[in-house]
């Protein structure tokens, strides 16, 4: 009996030192575990491939979005529209800046109570917006929805820019072709003359738009699922509604 009782004890001291084994590796793996986070392959034709690291654990639901249009071929064939010193931005339809939104998203930034910690430094991606802060006297809330107007714009900074800290969605940074950025960035732009006075100022749209012939993104076999969106704010529709107004009167 007392030798039966013994061997129980082993058997028991046995699978208590392989499951002891077990949770230490698993607390081991857990300690030591680094994100993969997705790396976005965007190449511009004439130009190479820019690749960005994207941040997921910043910006949860805008990298969402941004993987969910690429995997759709959204960006392909779209340009950088808007090139100035310090930024270069693209993927919009209607290839100026204009193009309609099918939906849009919340911006990820501390301004909108979002918890992103991310710079706008040299080479970060941020989700482009639009700023009513002009319409804020006539009522506040314009400005939270400037605050969640994103879509599918994007641009990437070629120097720092601490004025974008904190209100616009910071979600990654370039890893890969940063001076394709500086190329782009020193492109000529179109001129446009004032009516009135006859008088000549460049614009920031380039003369000969770079093309963004194929966007990728490698997850690493995660999956990340859908973005949480909303039916997109129409500041037109707005001021009919309020003020017998419309801003393309």
């Amino acid at each position: 009996m007392k030798k039966k009782s013994l061997a129980l004890s082993i058997i028991a001291l046995i699978f208590v030192l392989i499951l002891g084994g077990f949770l230490a590796y698993g607390y081991y793996q857990k300690a030591n575990y680094k994100l993969t986070r997705p790396v976005v392959s965007m190449e511009i034709e004439n130009y190479g491939t820019i690749k960005i690291e994207l941040y997921p654990d910043m910006a949860p639901n805008t990298v969402k979005n941004f993987i969910k249009l690429i995997n759709e071929g959204y960006y392909n064939g779209l340009t950088f529209h808007r090139v100035e010193d310090n930024l270069i931005q693209g993927g919009d339809k209607a290839g100026d800046g204009t193009g309609e939104t099918e939906y849009s998203i919340n911006g990820e930034f501390t301004a909108n109570d979002y918890d992103n910690t991310l710079k706008f430094e040299r080479g970060t991606l941020g989700l482009a917006r639009t700023d009513y802060t002009y319409y804020s006297s006539m009522d506040s809330s314009l400005v939270e929805e400037g605050y969640n107007s994103g879509y599918a714009q994007f641009f990437i900074m070629a120097q720092d820019e601490t004025a974008f800290d904190g209100y616009y969605t910071a979600f990654g940074k370039v890893i890969e072709g940063i001076e394709i950025v500086d190329q782009i960035t020193q492109l000529e732009t179109e001129v446009e003359t004032d009516e009135e006075t006859g008088e000549t100022s460049k614009t920031t749209k380039p003369v000969n738009p770079p093309v963004i012939k194929l966007m990728t993104v490698d997850t690493f076999g995660v999956e990340y699922g859908e973005p949480k969106t909303h039916e997109t704010f129409d500041i037109n529709e707005w001021f009919m509604k309020y003020y017998g107004l419309s801003l393309s009167n």
